[in-house]
């Protein structure tokens, strides 16, 4: 069972550059991270953006539910940036015969203390493992995009129900 990894962006992918003092959307991690945690399942990465969820538009999120729709692979990993996560998510129901988990991380990944491993370690897994449906793979935990929201002040994300 392939495992079909899009990339969008976001925190997890931030990098600093030292001469504009800001960060900005770099590389994908998350190929780095599988191979160094010597992951063994197949699976493939596509980029599709390279954006911080904050830019993220409508047309972004209809042009990631198309390539979720049209991929071959019926279990589908979306690494995403935070802030709008659960817009996405919520624009991805309805996919039929598809397990869908989006995860980012609240640090990039290329910081030392970083959430990123972890959140793509348990989202790795959630993907085989959950039935059919949209789903966000955050903090340890599975969450409903219609039942979940980004705690900014705590900087995690919670249940609302």
């Amino acid at each position: 069972m392939a495992i079909r990894i899009f990339t969008t962006g976001g925190t997890i992918d931030k990098v600093y550059f030292d001469a504009r003092s800001e960060y900005e959307v770099g590389e994908p991690t998350i190929s780095g991270i599988l191979r160094a945690c010597g992951v063994t399942a197949e699976y493939r990465v596509e980029t599709l953006l390279r954006k911080d969820s904050l830019d993220m538009t409508d047309e972004d999120r209809r042009f990631v539910a198309d390539r979720v729709a049209t991929c071959g692979e019926p279990r589908v990993l979306i690494t995403h940036g935070t802030d709008t996560m659960v817009e996405t998510a919520l624009a991805l129901r309805g996919l039929a015969g598809r397990t869908i988990v989006l995860v980012g991380s609240l640090s990039p990944a290329v910081f030392r203390h970083t959430d990123a491993e972890f959140n793509i370690g348990f989202a790795f897994a959630a993907v085989q493992t959950l039935p059919e449906g949209v789903w966000l793979a955050m903090n340890g935990r599975i969450f409903e995009p219609e039942r979940v929201v980004k705690n900014r002040e705590a900087n995690r994300f919670e249940s609302t129900g």
